[in-house]
């Protein structure tokens, strides 16, 4: 199975809440088309109670085998990329996952442990997933799957006898 692996950076806002009971939110905010020299967790902006940092890098893997989940994807009016942010004991976050995959990404929308978040793709990595595809992609054919008749003749099961009857 053939496989392509590349580096981004990850952004992420930390944004300020009026709330009683928690004083603010990260999300996921960009990706980067690589990762750049900065240190994790380098603060890129300041707008207003706002913060921008550079959360750190990524690997991207794309796999052979999903390549319609990528068409999909690349299909829509604005390509995405997943990036899964997950809280650690301290301020920061780890950066846990990015995937060009729409439906790895919702299942990852699933855990309560992680925040995610669909970002823009950057157009160069648009561009390589789409090579990544016509490179890989081999259409499969919808197979329907009959089901097994139960008995050998086809007619309706015969009753469970219950308890106590022979």
């Amino acid at each position: 199975m053939a496989e392509d692996r590349f580096t981004v950076g990850v952004v992420a806002i930390k944004r300020k809440l009026k709330s009683a009971w928690v004083s603010h939110a990260w999300a996921p905010l960009a990706v980067l088309p690589a990762a750049p020299a900065a240190t994790p967790w380098t603060l890129l902006s300041r707008e207003g109670e706002d913060e921008t940092w550079y959360a750190g890098p990524a690997e991207v893997t794309l796999h052979s085998g999903e390549t319609a989940h990528y068409r999909d994807n690349l299909s829509v009016e604005r390509p995405s990329l997943w990036v899964a942010l997950r809280p650690t004991a301290g301020e920061e976050l780890d950066v846990a996952l990015v995937t060009a995959d729409p439906y790895e990404g919702e299942a990852l929308a699933e855990s309560a442990d992680l925040l995610v978040e669909a970002v823009p793709m950057p157009p160069d990595i648009v561009e390589r997933v789409a090579a990544f595809f016509a490179a890989h992609h081999v259409e499969r054919p919808f197979f329907k799957r009959k089901r097994d008749r139960a008995g050998t003749g086809g007619g309706p099961r015969p009753p469970v006898p219950e308890e106590g009857e022979p």
